[in-house]
């Protein structure tokens, strides 16, 4: 019953696929989502409707490969996790996305045969992140983008490498990491020697292990080292390592595979191995590195231990507790945090009582961060063999810690300099470099890089060259790593929420993955002027993986934000102070669990009320002082695993009835309290079991009205889930209606017209002007990409979509607010136009060497047909001054005029206002003087006015 995501739109052809006669397959199922995209574009009432993308760009996003021109290293791409491909041919200074018209942004590997110029873009990426989307296999470009055939492996989600013969561009081999949170048939490594027309699978392993990374001797692409991960991602748990995690070796260009990481061989085996890179100098010399999920064995001589810590209550007995020292548990209480009331002598009582017990002091520091941080693994571990991975022997002492962290299933390459076998560089959290074969390291980390790293290319001809792809963009050195230019040009930020004010010209916040939380105005110029003046005209105003945002209406510089796990602050931005404001639970209570993006709320009710998603909801009628909850556990309890989960996700109260409050859970749960906490319902016992509410919003239009979006990515279920009620969440109406499979993030009420409804998805952005009977798709300026949230600015009338992989879109949608019966059935209805100022630098320019100022107007009208139509500009007296010829599209047209009039025209009006004097500009071109004229087509008419 799983159905799969659609990920794809416009230019995937039937062309491209040939339908078998077969029962369908999974491959089958993505080929129709992908038609039924294309043709729902193509069809679309809102195709015309441009969106204006507003940066920011400066943190950029997360890279996953690089690749560059050997022989012109100024050129070169870069693929982005979920922002799709960028080629630059000037060093970085600038980058032109080539993906755009493709049907995914969601890239896990590429691969340049640079004599013929053949892009392979395996779509997916290769991290087993949070937000790691999957792809619909393997696309393929010979004109750099301006066109893309899909070549197979359209089940594969994940794809690890790719390997294209130098010699011969039909040949290809491709490591499949497979599925993310599911089983899967295909995965493993593939090759095609017909450049994808067909495949063999020369290596499969199992269906939870696929292949993470591939490489080539540099010399002989006979020979190839290839590395397995067994893993199980689950929305509450992630075990990184297996059995068959391994490194396999190929002497015949990917033909057979032969696993060299044996018991004998001396690298690691067994249940522990996780995620491995490895490195080529030559045939014989490898590296490897290796996140080992091995437990550290004890120390037998610890370091005497000064003062108590948190593993110490965890068995003792409440004697034991009873005779310490209050000095000496004063002093953990307070440099632990607990709460003033916390102290020796209360705490002490409490545990008297039985109220409370040892372990619960433990537990009252453990959360979602501490617990993942607290695994006791071995970590990142150099490997290195001589005699072409025969044998393998750890290049270090010790434990490599600072590098990954507990996050080595985020990271896991190491690279090998082309000039010298002994200069090797890995990378986690920092990117360290080693000049003695991985017997020490050092950090090349510094001003300008990023944390984070995933890609790394070291130029052969000047090995101190090297770019780095990581978390916050594209960074370049040429001296080996002392020094570092930032090449953030490219909108690729990947938020998760976004927010705005209501100040003129109103603010925009968003946070990011790994980016924090940024604040900026809608109109700010994005270009690079910015680094003459010093002055981005966006501003980092939170830290870590920025999260959900929201401002107090009567003064934008009070913010509540924060990062993951429910870390928030009160910020208060034009003074710069902060407070922390995640609730605490009580002591002997079990810890609370707190979603990745932990949900915040400010009342619409008073601003001074605060809502907080835990597995409880919480509120603080203060600003966030103080909290109370006001539920129970609104989850299913939790899982046993080492992710939060059983977690609140949403809440949405009615901005008719203060009090009448819904949430959702991640664990798929949506309850109702209509008396501000004091007794709850469940509304989610006929809704689809299990699934991630992404979203529940109280209607602004009628008090009974509630919708809900259902997402089910952790599960690897593309289908949409999307449902509203008219009567309290009672009973449900399922309106996903025609929307192409995938995951449903955000849905959206317009402020003005209730039946008007936006929703996002991980693959693009819908309205519905029926109340969600039928949707309409999004597409100019908008590439396929995931669409985290969406927001509308009322007084401007701008819909916002946060993407995770594009940074921020703006659309005007004035004219989509008065959709009506009416407007559907008149052959032209024309939208109100803004007065524009006239100004005498239309049509000149500023020196003999610049172009030409080109004014222009956006006219915006519906046609209830397609065709080309004339489009009449006339005075007030009925003088034609020009007429144009418009190619009209059924549903919303937006058309561009340069306010020229004609020489006869010109000749007219002068005719008929003597004291009118009408000049050429420098470009050759007569534009309208001030006034007021009407725009008619066929026997509809607007009026523009010039200022």
């Amino acid at each position: 019953m799983l159905r799969q995501n659609l990920l794809a739109i416009g230019i995937v052809l039937t062309a491209f696929f040939a339908f078998s006669q077969q029962p369908a397959t999974t491959s089958d199922v993505i080929r129709q989502s992908l038609e039924h995209k294309a043709e729902m574009t193509t069809n679309s009432l809102v195709k015309q409707v441009p969106f204006e993308n507003i940066g920011p760009t400066v943190m950029s996003g997360r890279v996953v490969d690089l690749d560059v021109n050997p022989e012109m290293p100024s050129e070169f791409y870069v693929a982005y996790a979920s922002g799709g491909v960028w080629h630059t041919v000037n060093n970085g200074t600038t980058f032109t996305p080539i993906m755009d018209n493709s049907p995914t942004q969601n890239v896990g590997d590429i691969a340049m045969h640079w004599p013929t110029r053949t892009l392979y873009v395996g779509t997916g990426e290769n991290n087993a992140s949070r937000s790691s989307y999957a792809g619909i296999g393997i696309l393929k470009t010979i004109d750099n983008g301006q066109s893309w055939a899909n070549v197979g492996l359209l089940d594969s989600h994940h794809i690890g490498r790719i390997l294209v013969h130098p010699e011969n561009p039909d040949v290809v081999v491709v490591g499949v990491t497979g599925h993310l949170y599911s089983a899967n048939k295909e995965r493993g490594i593939y090759k095609t020697t017909d450049g994808g027309a067909t495949w063999q699978q020369t290596l499969f392993i199992d269906d939870t292990t696929g292949i993470i990374d591939l490489r080539h001797s540099p010399e002989n692409y006979d020979l190839m080292f290839a590395t397995s991960w067994t893993k199980d991602r689950k929305a509450w748990n992630f075990t990184g390592n297996g059995n068959n995690s391994a490194i396999y070796k190929s002497t015949d260009a990917g033909e057979t595979w032969t696993k060299v990481s044996t018991e004998k061989s001396g690298f690691p085996t067994g249940e522990g191995v996780g995620r491995i890179g490895v490195a080529i100098f030559n045939d014989n010399t490898i590296y490897a590195i290796h996140d080992s999920q091995f437990r550290r064995p004890d120390e037998e001589n610890k370091d005497e231990q000064r003062g108590l810590v948190k593993e110490d209550f965890k068995s003792m007995t409440s004697s034991e507790f009873l005779a310490l020292d209050d000095k000496k548990l004063n002093t953990f209480l307070k440099t632990n945090g607990f709460q003033e009331k916390y102290r020796a002598q209360n705490v002490k009582q409490m545990v008297r009582s039985g109220n409370v017990k040892p372990i619960d002091l433990a537990k009252y520091l453990e959360d979602a961060n501490s617990l993942l941080f607290d695994t006791p693994v071995v970590g990142a571990e150099v490997y290195k063999s001589t005699d072409g991975g025969k044998s393998w022997s750890k290049t270090h002492d010790g434990y490599l810690d600072g590098l990954y962290y507990s996050y080595g299933y985020y990271f896991g390459h190491i690279h090998v300099s082309p000039a010298n076998l002994n200069h090797i560089y890995i990378y986690g959290v920092p990117i360290l470099k080693s000049k003695d074969g991985g017997k020490s390291f050092k950090s090349i980390s510094a001003n300008n890089v990023h944390s984070d790293h995933h890609a790394l290319w070291i130029n052969p001809k000047n090995p101190n060259h090297i770019i780095n792809g990581n978390d916050g963009g594209v960074n370049i050195t040429y001296d080996d790593g002392e020094h570092w230019i930032k090449n953030n040009s490219p909108s690729v930020g990947q938020f998760y929420a976004i927010n705005v004010d209501n100040e003129k010209p109103y603010n925009v916040y968003g946070g990011l993955q790994d980016n924090g939380v940024w604040k900026g105005a809608h109109n700010a110029r994005e270009d690079k002027r910015w680094q003459q003046t010093g002055q981005y005209p966006w501003k980092s105003i939170m830290g870590g993986d920025g999260m959900q945002v929201q401002i107090d209406t009567r003064n934008s510089d009070i913010v509540y934000t924060g990062f993951q796990f429910g870390n928030y602050f009160r910020l208060n931005l034009g003074t710069g102070d902060r407070k922390f404001i995640q609730p605490k639970h009580t002591l002997g209570e079990n810890p609370y669990r707190f979603n990745w993006q932990t949900p915040v709320l400010l009342s619409p009710h008073n601003q001074d009320i605060v809502y907080f998603g835990a597995n409880k909801l919480m509120r603080s009628m203060n600003q966030g002082n103080d909290w109370e909850a006001i539920s129970e556990d609104l989850t299913n309890g939790g899982k046993r695993g080492n992710v939060a989960y059983g977690t609140l996700t949403s809440i949405s109260e009615s901005p008719f009835q203060f009090g009448l409050i819904y949430t959702g859970s991640d664990d798929g749960l949506v309850y109702r309290t209509t008396n501000a906490g004091g007794t709850w319902t469940k509304l989610s016992n006929n809704l689809p079991k299990d699934l991630w509410v992404s979203r529940v919003v109280a209607s602004k239009h009628k008090k009974e009205r509630v919708y809900v979006t259902l997402n089910g990515y952790r599960w690897d279920d593309f289908g949409v889930y999307a449902y509203r009620s008219e009567d309290y969440g009672n009973t449900w109406i399922d309106i996903s209606g025609n929307i192409p499979d995938a995951p449903v993030n955000v849905i959206a009420e317009d402020p003005e017209n209730e039946n008007v409804l936006y929703l996002g998805t991980d693959n693009g952005a819908y309205v519905s002007f029926n109340g969600g009977d039928s949707w309409e798709i999004f597409s100019k300026g908008l590439p396929n990409v995931a669409i985290h949230d969406m927001v509308v600015q009322p007084k401007a009338k701008h819909l916002l979509l946060g993407t995770h992989g594009r940074s921020i879109y703006k659309a005007n949608i004035a004219p989509l607010q008065q959709m009506d019966d009416e407007l559907k059935e008149n052959p032209i209805t024309f939208f109100e136009i803004e007065p524009i100022r006239y100004s005498r630098r239309w049509g000149n320019a500023w020196s003999q060497f610049s172009e030409a100022y080109e004014p222009q107007t956006e006219i915006k009208f519906y046609s209830s047909s397609s065709g080309e139509r004339s489009m009449t500009v006339m005075s007030q007296s009925g003088i034609e001054v020009n007429q144009i010829k418009v190619p009209v599209e059924k549903g919303f047209n937006f058309v561009t005029y340069n306010l020229e009039l004609t020489e006869k025209g010109r000749k007219e009006l002068m005719k008929a206002d003597k004291d009118l004097d009408i000049t050429k500009a420098s470009n050759g071109k007569y534009y309208l003087p001030k006034g007021k004229y009407i725009l008619e087509m066929e026997d509809a008419r607007t009026e523009l006015e010039i200022k």
